[in-house]
């Protein structure tokens, strides 16, 4: 087979997957975020349940910002620029956070 080429890739696929993974990151940063809001609120946490709350908000904030500049950036076509290694850090210090606030707040 010395005769057959690969087909060239389409740049335009991984972006888009990339993309769509941010969305569902942020969709699933939501549902975390209003769980938690609903332990909070419903089973009279007090005020540390309130805190928590409050910073899983924060940090479902700051997951939204890395992951909207990231998806500006996706849609705008060509050849992305790298994420950073900064927003990359922030973006999994708020899911990572965002998750054990919100465990706390289950427990």
């Amino acid at each position: 087979m010395a005769g057959v080429t690969a087909p060239a890739r389409d740049p335009g696929l991984q972006p888009e997957r990339t993309r769509l993974a941010w969305r569902r990151t942020t969709l699933t940063a939501t549902v975390v975020a209003v769980l938690a809001g609903k332990s909070a609120l419903r089973e009279g946490a007090g005020a540390a349940g309130h805190v928590a709350f409050a910073l899983c908000c924060a940090l479902w904030l700051g997951l939204l910002v890395v992951a909207h500049r990231r998806i500006r950036v996706l849609a705008l076509g060509g050849r992305p620029a790298a994420l950073t290694p900064a927003h990359a850090s922030a973006a999994a210090l708020c899911a990572v956070a965002l998750a054990v606030c919100a465990t706390a707040l289950v427990l």
